[in-house]
Order: C-alpha cells, then structure tokens, then sequence
C-alpha cells in the first residue's frame, strides 16, 4: 500500500485528491496538512511514502519544507511531488534542486496523477513530458556557468554518457534503444550513476548533469 501525505492550503483541493487516491485499492491517504510546517511534523509522525506538496502554503511554503524534508536523512525514503498552478513555475526547478522527485501541475489529468504517485515510489521521476523538459532547460539556461564536476570523474564513460541521456530526459527504455542495449542495463548504469554521485533519485541526476556541464540547456534531442 502506497501512502501519502497531502500538503496544500485549499481544503477543496485536498478533498479533490484524496477522493482520487483512496478509491485507488494500492494507494491510501495518511493525512493532510494546510501548510509546510504540518506538512514536516505528518512527515516526522506518519512517515508516508510519497508527500504531494503545494508550493505556494503560508507560514512555511513548499519549497521550505521539502527542503528540510529532503535534507533530514532520517526520511530518506520520503519523496515529494510539488503541486503547482503553472507549469512553468519559477521555483519548480530549485524544487527539484532541494530534493524533489518531480512536479505536478494541479490541474493534471486523474490517471496522470496517479502515474506519479506510483512512479515516484519506483524510483522514477516526474521528468519524461515534454513540458517538463521545457521547464528544466528554461531554469538551467538562467543559473550560473556550470563548472565540471569533480564527481564526474568517479563514473566510467558509460555511465557519464547514460547520465547526459537521462539530463535531456530520456527513460530507461529511450535510453536503451539509443545505446542499443537491454532496459535493464539501462536502468542498472543509471542506478550505479546515482548511487556514485549521491543523488537522491533521477530527479536530482537531471539537475547534475546541468550543473556539472555534461549537459546545457537546449540539447533536448
């Protein structure tokens, strides 16, 4: 059973999304919270698997609270969803930068919505749409000159060009065909690749292949 925390100041959009997901027979809601700071405290006290997150929340927003859940290795195994209105959001991409597995918008479609949730706690990230590709090149196009990585020289070429695949979001299966090998040893060198960089989930490989040069903003092809 898949569970989940909702964290978003409208009561209504928590209703709307908690009637989604328990009618799901492998998903379940454990609570809710109105703002960041209940949604760190539910973390602490229910411990769920996957945590939608509004941005936007009064007294501590989103993005605050999924940077003290992300950092705390105590929840690990957490992983957060932001939710927002717009899809190009300006504080999605340093979401994903503080540990966010991915980004929502809030008017998504119900079975995209539940794809989420349940790929997130695979080990997946919300970064295959195109939209989301738009949206990780338009803020990695504005962050500072990328230097290259001293991590970078831990991984084998391989995996170095595996890694740039998976930062122009490509999935296992588009990653395989590219390098004309089997999904599993797609997925095998994206994991060793996360494993040797310390990277939270694939979310976070995209945002270091960015920041570490191997690839720049516009190499969507």
């Amino acid at each position: 059973m898949i569970r989940v925390l909702l964290a978003d100041d409208q009561s209504l959009v928590r209703a709307g999304f908690r009637a989604l997901l328990d009618a799901q027979p492998d998903i379940e809601v454990a609570g809710e919270a109105a703002d960041g700071e209940e949604a760190v405290r539910a973390v602490r006290e229910l411990r769920p698997d996957v945590v939608l997150m509004d941005i936007r929340m009064p007294l501590v927003d989103g993005l605050a609270a999924t940077r003290r859940i992300t950092e705390d290795e105590e929840y690990g195994e957490v992983k957060v969803v932001m939710l927002t209105t717009f899809e190009l959001d300006e504080y999605v991409f340093e979401a994903i930068r503080s540990g966010a597995s991915g980004f929502l918008v809030k008017d998504t479609e119900p079975a995209e919505l539940l794809r989420a949730v349940r790929a997130v706690v695979e080990g997946d990230a919300l970064l295959s749409p195109g939209v989301t590709r738009r949206l990780i090149a338009e803020f990695a196009a504005r962050s500072k000159e990328p230097a290259v990585a001293d991590a970078l020289f831990r991984l084998t070429e391989r995996e170095r060009e595996v890694m740039a695949l998976v930062g122009i979001g490509l999935s296992n299966e588009e990653i395989a065909r590219r390098l004309v090998v089997s999904p599993l040893t797609a997925k095998t060198h994206v994991s060793r690749t996360m494993v040797k960089l310390g990277a939270r989930d694939r979310a976070q490989l995209v945002v270091l292949a960015y920041e570490s040069g191997l690839v720049r903003p516009g190499w969507l092809g």
